[in-house]
């Protein structure tokens, strides 16, 4: 019977591992075709854009953040909304700071009183669509850098030449890198953000022929399009509030369109609990989202799986092999998405910590599958189809 398992988990970590070849493989094909589709100029487009940020007290490099909004090469009008559901939020005199700095911009405080669903962000968000001017809304979060490019970039992907004539585009988002700060945990989700997630988003988009959802580094939606796909109104009780908002502009017969420009998120300071938490709740809310796709994860695991087939194999010449071509594809892909998409320049100092955090992200890949309770903002939820259930004490 021990020979029998011992068999079986060698063949199949075995087979994991080629596959999670195949995998590494697949994202630096998809990788390449993006440095293709960047490479294109688009035609000029500058419509009147109103930025949407949803505030909740103060974030690591906030004010930097903030600051990058309002040095923007834009040729267009835009417009800085920032809401705060209380007067006393110490986000509300980082805006005012921000006024006092931009005396040119057009910056706006909004009180945001009304909790109208368990997700408080698109609450906010709501009520400050209300107070938009103009036909283009930007949603992006409070720590969010960009470039000076950042609207041309993101709004010329709305330009009537190039959307496809049976599709026009609805919404734009952005790849993005995190920025860690101080900790090792924080450095284990910026390292995994640059050589991981976003090597799986192009991938999606390469194999899905375009992107159906959107992610929250950056989502600018026409209100035609938003009011097409239901409004915010119908996000209020969701999570993956992003990811949502992109599969309703896809259903309503819109193209999410994909920037070649590049934005910047901070990553808190986390201590490792912190980070499990947060990684818990990404991979519970993916697989809520996208159950079949989060099953497909197993794939991204290769290194780990390479590992233990090492392991399983009592060091075989054969495993070890399979071991070192996948430890030199997995490094290919982190350089190739991290460095060369991305221009993380994070990434090469923290490669040395890539088989330890590939092996703990497969570890919280399968903790993902053990229940749907979240944390999210110190409170404890359920998540249910794509929900948010406050959880009873």
């Amino acid at each position: 019977m021990t020979h029998v398992l011992t068999l079986a988990v060698e063949t199949a970590t075995t087979v994991l591992t080629v596959a999670g070849m195949g995998y590494f493989l697949a994202s630096l094909v998809a990788a390449r075709a993006f440095f293709a589709e960047r490479r294109v100029q688009l035609a000029p487009f500058a419509p009147g854009v109103s930025v949407l940020k949803s505030l909740k007290g103060l974030d690591p490099g906030m004010m930097d953040a903030f600051r990058s909004h309002c040095r923007q090469n834009y040729a267009g009008e835009y417009e800085l909304l920032f809401g705060v559901s209380t007067t006393d939020d110490p986000a509300a005199t980082a805006v005012e700071t921000l006024r006092a700095e931009f005396p040119e911009r057009a910056i706006r405080l909004v009180m945001c009183p009304e909790r109208l669903g368990t997700n408080g962000k698109v609450s906010t968000l709501v009520q400050l669509a209300e107070h938009a001017r103009f036909d283009y809304l930007l949603i992006n979060d409070s720590d969010i850098t960009v470039t000076p490019h950042y609207l041309e970039r993101v709004m010329a992907c709305f330009a009537p030449e190039t959307d496809r004539a049976e599709q026009p585009v609805g919404m734009v988002t952005t790849l993005y890198r995190g920025r860690a700060h101080q900790t090792l945990a924080s450095r284990f989700e910026a390292l995994g953000i640059a050589t991981d997630f976003q090597a799986g988003v192009l991938l999606s988009k390469l194999i899905e022929h375009g992107l159906h959802y959107g992610l929250g580094s950056t989502l600018a939606v026409s209100r035609e399009a938003l009011q097409a796909a239901g409004g915010l109104k119908g996000l209020v009780n969701h999570l993956a509030d992003d990811n949502e908002l992109g599969v309703r502009v896809s259903r309503a017969g819109y193209r999410v369109a994909l920037s070649a420009e590049v934005v910047e998120t901070g990553i808190p300071p986390y201590s490792w609990r912190e980070f499990a938490e947060h990684q818990l709740r990404w991979s519970r809310t993916v697989r809520d989202a996208r159950p079949w796709g989060y099953v497909g994860l197993v794939f991204t695991h290769g290194f780990a799986w390479a590992l233990l087939n090492a392991l399983a194999c009592g060091m075989s010449p054969l495993s070890l092999n399979l071991l070192g071509l996948s430890f030199l594809l997995r490094l290919a892909q982190a350089i190739t998405v991290g460095v060369g998409v991305l221009d993380d320049h994070q990434v090469p100092n923290s490669l040395w910590l890539l088989p330890l955090r590939d092996v703990v992200a497969a570890g919280l890949w399968i903790a993902g599958f053990a229940g749907n309770t979240i944390v999210w903002r110190g409170e404890r939820f359920v998540l249910k189809d794509g929900k948010l259930h406050k959880k009873a004490r």
